[in-house]
């Protein structure tokens, strides 16, 4: 039997000690580890094991026991605080971040939220629910206001001063510059202001092109901004230009990490889910599940309607039933790698929607090359098994031929299919990722049909046809 590594080892320490009731000794264990790795302990345990991890963090270490609910995935989090009473859960958020705490209480039921924001009125976490104000999915809600910003008449010295006295500010990368009624008018780097000599005034040391983003910017924009340019942190400033908070690099990374499982799951076929995969009622899954399919089930239909309209010429030629998956299937894959690419390219700024003429001409200049590459191992392959075992017939070079031009045609369709439906769904105001895999290849399938039999029926005619 293998040994158990050493997280192995831990986690059923963790196990053991909440069995019994060995409180102490769990906080001892716990302690002397990153609360990165505590909440993936969390993960591996049961939910009434992580709740009375939690519960005994909370009673004895708050501290510790918020960072690792920080690290935790949100959901997961506030349902492990909204079990406890609500002068409890406000005592535990003055521990967190603002911009953290807000998030937490954003997914708690309607009441108990209701509750915690009553209670945190006129406190130190009043920020909290000022944050809570601004609209769901922008800057304002995802900024810590506090942020370490000084005048611009300050000194280098006083500013250093300033930063070793500084409580309560999260990843301070930068020192923000204000005038006296708190516009925005410079920024320094942490370590520009220590190569400085220290009589050196802010004003004379700032850079004056500061990048910032206001309250209501999108936060995907947010994340596009501080990717682009490559800050850690980017500054938050209302209609005035007046400094009212920060976004740091950690809220950017959640951000893009939700985006991107929301737009892997839609390109994937299904509606996004609003929590962890894991955590997701079986009737929710299958809600967001159903509708898709649904929808690409009745796409997948008009197939076999299209199937039924070409039966005559099917039964005249059954030979060309064999490469009807062959070719809706090639159609429905370029389609979903061009809907992929676009998609990818809308979501990280590379192409706009007046790019869309220039994205066409590539694309059907990839389509023709791709086709002709199929269309000639097709024409290769028909060859080939005619030569071999004679499964043709007399006519096995225009059966040739029919594959050949039929993969041209459908896989340059597929191709400009999938890349131009993300614009469509972009310009109707719609996600692009909506326009999925699967929603590309039930129409490229359709189509494909026709023009393969079309194809088939202009070279075929007067022999098989």
């Amino acid at each position: 039997m293998a040994a158990q590594s050493k997280p192995d080892l831990v986690l059923a320490s963790v196990r053991r000690l909440l069995r019994v009731g060995a409180t102490a000794n769990l906080l001892n264990l716990l302690q002397k580890r990153h609360p990165v790795d505590i909440a993936g302990m969390l993960r591996a345990l049961n939910d009434h094991e992580r709740r009375a991890a939690v519960d005994a963090m909370a009673g004895a270490d708050p501290r510790l026991a918020m960072q690792v609910i920080a690290e935790l995935d949100v959901e997961q989090g506030a349902s492990l605080l909204a079990n406890r009473p609500p002068a409890d859960i406000v005592r535990l958020l003055q521990e967190l971040a603002p911009d953290d705490a807000a998030a937490l209480i954003d997914r708690f039921p309607e009441e108990l939220r209701e509750q915690v924001r009553d209670l945190m009125q006129g406190q130190t976490t009043a920020g909290v629910t000022e944050l809570l104000e601004n609209p769901e999915g922008t800057a304002g809600r995802i900024m810590n206001p506090r942020v370490f910003a000084l005048p611009e008449e300050a000194t280098a010295a006083e500013a250093v001063n300033a930063l070793q006295q500084l409580g309560g500010v999260e990843m301070s990368f930068y020192l923000y510059v204000i005038d006296d009624r708190r516009h925005l008018v410079g920024v320094v780097s942490l370590r520009r202001l220590l190569l400085v000599p220290p009589q050196a005034t802010l004003k004379e040391i700032m850079t004056t092109d500061v990048i910032s983003v206001g309250v209501d910017t999108d936060q995907e924009e947010v994340a596009k901004k501080v990717s682009s340019y490559h800050l850690l942190a980017v500054p938050v400033v209302d209609d005035e230009n007046k400094l009212v908070g920060t976004v740091t690099v950690d809220d950017v990374i959640d951000v893009i990490r939700d985006t991107t499982t929301e737009e892997f799951q839609k390109l994937g076929g299904l509606e996004a889910l609003d929590e962890p995969y894991a955590q997701t009622p079986i009737a929710t899954l299958v809600k967001k599940r159903a509708r898709w399919l649904v929808v690409l089930f009745l796409g997948e239909m008009l197939t076999a309607t299209a199937m039924g309209y070409f039966e005559k010429e099917i039964a005249r030629a059954v030979v060309l039933a064999l490469f009807v998956p062959l070719i809706i299937s090639s159609g429905g894959n370029s389609g979903s790698q061009a809907a992929s690419l676009i998609i990818r390219a809308l979501a990280v700024g590379e192409v706009t929607l007046r790019d869309w003429w220039r994205i066409m001409r590539r694309e059907v200049i990839s389509g023709l090359s791709l086709g002709a590459i199929l269309g000639s191992v097709g024409f290769i392959r028909v060859s080939l098994w005619q030569q071999l075992f004679g499964t043709y017939g007399a006519h096995w070079f225009l059966i040739a031929l029919t594959v050949l031009f039929a993969l041209i045609g459908v896989v340059m369709w597929g191709t400009i299919a999938g890349s131009m439906l993300p614009f469509v769904m972009k310009r109707l105001g719609a996600d692009p990722a909506t326009s999925s895999a699967p929603f590309v290849a039930t129409l490229v399938d359709v189509t494909g049909l026709v023009i393969y039999f079309t194809v088939a029926a202009t070279i075929l005619r007067g022999t098989l046809l």
